[in-house]
């Protein structure tokens, strides 16, 4: 995302860096507010990216030559707990599709965000 305007987001393609618009109503979301369905809970596309750059050690995923099967079975191998009855093989298509791209563009961290610690209150005497 480049710029929000009144009625719509700026967007820019990590691929070609052209640059258009994309209404809410396109329902447009940041990968920073995706999860993946676990029988535990939900995690974190982020973390999802980081756990598959870890197992494939830092080099893109030739899943494109896989079939169904061993999509699901490598995502088994990165997310153990993920709920097979909620994230559906086009999911894991678009997650594998995401990580690559990301990947290219050297946009995957294993640093988790620091976060500042909170200023004590001054106490006035």
């Amino acid at each position: 995302m480049i710029s929000q305007g009144k009625n719509n987001f700026i967007v820019e393609s990590l691929e070609d860096q052209k640059r258009f618009p994309a209404f809410q109503s396109d329902g447009v979301s940041t990968l920073d507010n995706i999860s993946i369905y676990t029988h535990d809970d939900m995690l974190e596309l982020k973390k999802v990216f980081q756990d598959v750059y870890s197992k494939q050690n830092k080099q893109p995923l030739e899943y494109k030559t896989w079939n169904d099967a061993q999509m699901r079975d490598f995502f088994k191998e990165v997310i153990p707990n993920y709920d097979e009855e909620r994230v559906f093989i086009s999911n894991i298509k678009k997650i594998y599709q995401w990580y690559n791209i990301l990947l290219k563009h050297d946009l995957i961290s294993m640093d988790e965000p620091v976060e500042e610690p909170e200023p004590e209150p001054n106490e006035e005497l």
